[in-house]
Formats: structure tokens, sequence, C-alpha cells
């Protein structure tokens, strides 16, 4: 790739924008400015120290239409980090300044909102990407070859377990909000159920047994796999052995009670997800209806409680609500 191009970046100080930074660095393109109400975003000092940055968005916005009208500099991409509930209107706000949109997972929190954004790309003739990065994992890609070459019949037992503790802030931020985050299903799982459909295939049906405000549980029965899952916020959850040894931490997938190890090469996927994107081959919009279809459903659904073949976590003992409210 020989010619540099110009970046911007909305969500600067969220927690998956250094990736971002660091992609478009290590892709050899510039990050010309960067925009963010919050203004604790030194990490861009290792990345793009010169990146014109600004807490308000009326002046962020103003400066690429100086630089467009001035300088007569273009923005290439925009890639967006921001919160949930706000990607759709960020996402619009790149197509309109002529810009393609990288946006971060969940691209919208319900699939009716998918279709506009769509028609908002054909007006502008711009494209909306996505980051699906375990798409990109060796180990995830040989697996999906793996069972496109099984009997037709086969149906898969997969356990998807992911425990990511996280603290008391957690609830007083966007992400605690359901009509913001989308809950527990979207914030830390729709990547993993991207995947599942993507190896597995299409969605037959899909039981809720558990949702609540630290952790959610159920069956997804796809074309060619039966998946019990649990996903949970909660450090109570985790296994004791864990626990005991100071672990914030859990993920695992097995299948037909192996595990599939892919806890290594996660590093470099969100830079591995801008080439493929800077060569024209990235995964647009139409990409991620599946997992934003599944993870509306689970918000939605009625949990059915512990019936049938649950995931064996489901049965944790619930705790109380971590925050208290100071008035």
């Amino acid at each position: 790739m020989t010619d540099i191009k110009n970046f911007a970046l909305i969500g600067a100080a969220g927690f998956v924008a250094p990736r971002h930074m660091k992609a478009i660095r290590d892709t050899g393109n510039k990050l010309v400015a960067a925009y963010d109400p919050y203004d604790g975003v030194g990490v861009m000092d290792s990345y793009s120290p010169d990146t014109k940055f600004f807490v308000e968005f009326e002046r962020f916005d103003r400066y690429l239409e100086k630089l467009k009208y001035d300088k007569g500099m273009a923005i290439d991409y925009m890639s967006i980090t921001s919160p949930n509930y706000l990607h759709d209107a960020h996402i619009r706000v790149a197509l309109r300044r002529g810009a393609d949109a990288i946006c971060e997972k969940p691209l919208v929190l319900n699939p009716w909102n998918i279709e506009p954004l769509q028609r908002v790309a054909s007006d502008t003739g711009k494209k909306i990407y996505t980051i699906l990065q375990l798409r990109l994992h060796p180990v995830i890609i040989a697996l999906r070859e793996k069972i496109k070459t099984s009997p037709s019949d086969k149906v898969y037992d997969v356990d998807l377990t992911y425990i990511t503790s996280r603290g008391n802030w957690y609830y007083t931020s966007w992400k605690g909000d359901i009509s913001k985050s989308g809950g527990i299903a979207t914030n830390i799982g729709i990547h993993f159920f991207d995947m599942l459909t993507w190896i597995f295939g299409d969605v037959k049906e899909n039981i809720v047994n558990l949702h609540t405000h630290d952790r959610a549980s159920g069956v997804l029965l796809l074309e060619k796999a039966r998946v019990r899952w649990f996903l949970s916020i909660n450090s109570d959850t985790l296994p004791t052995e864990l626990k005991e040894k100071g672990k914030t931490t859990f993920r695992s997938i097995t299948m037909e009670g192996e595990e599939i190890e892919f806890s290594e090469g996660f590093t470099d996927l969100h830079t591995r997800s801008y080439e493929e994107i800077l060569n024209g081959n990235g995964f647009e919009i139409g990409e991620a209806r599946k997992s934003i279809e599944i993870v509306y459903d689970i918000r939605n659904l009625t949990p059915i409680g512990l019936k049938g073949d649950f995931h064996p976590f489901a049965g944790k003992p619930l705790s109380s609500h971590p925050f208290s409210r100071i008035d």
C-alpha cells in the first residue's frame, strides 16, 4: 500500500480505541483528528501524538470541514469506538463527511437500524465496515473449514463460557444501562455469537434460561451445533481454582467435550481487520446482521429459567446488585 490514508476517530477514550490507533499506525496511515467528551486520552502519545484532539463534537466536525475546504484534505475513513447506542449516529456522521465508516461491535443495537444505514451508505457512495476480528483468528478459520467438510447431518455439542469480571464502576457507566449498551450479551458476547454463526450456520432457535444485570445464559440451536452459552461480569461466577489464583477472566469453548484452544493470537487482530478493509476485503454491514438479531432476541426474550439441558454455570447462586446509589 503506497498512499497514506487519512483517518478520524470518534471515541478516543474508549476501552478498545487504542487497538484502532495501533491499527491505523501499523498499517502506515495517519490519524488526523480524534474526538471524545472525556479528555483522558494520553494513550494517544504512544500511537499518534500529532493528532488534533477535541472534546467538543462541533469543533471536531468544524475541523474536518476546514481540512476539506481550506486544505483539500479528505478523511478517507472514520473509526468509531463510541458507546454502543451512539454507533448508528456516528456512522451517519462518517458517511456524510465522505468517509467510509469502521465501527466497533455492535454496529447497531436493533436489527431495524440496519436498512436505514444501508440507504445512507448507498446515497453517499460510502461503505460501512465492522470489526469481526475472531473471523480472522487462524484457529477459528481452521475450525470453520473442519465443520464445512463434516457430514451434513452432524450437529455438534458446543459450550461457550466467558466471564470477564467488572467492578462497581460498570453499573454507573453507560455499560450498565441496557438501553445504551444492549446488556451483557451485547457488551461482552456479540463477537462470540458472530463467530458461532460464522462457523456453525444460521439460528434455528434461541432459548434464554437466565438474564440478569451481571450474567446471561441460554441455548442457541444452529444448523450445525447446539450451543450452551454463559456470559458473566461477576467474579463470583469464576471457577473456584481460578479465583484462588487471583484470576479475573475465564474464556472457554468446548466442542464435543474438547477444548478449542484459541487464547493466543488475539494481539494483532484489529490490525489484521484494518489490513483487510484497506485491501477491499473488510466485513460490511450485512455481515453483522445475524449477531445483532441474536443479542436483540436475548435482550427481549423472557427467560424460561433453569429448564432443560442448560449451561452448568447458569445454576450458580445469584448475587444482589453490587452498586448502591449515593444520593
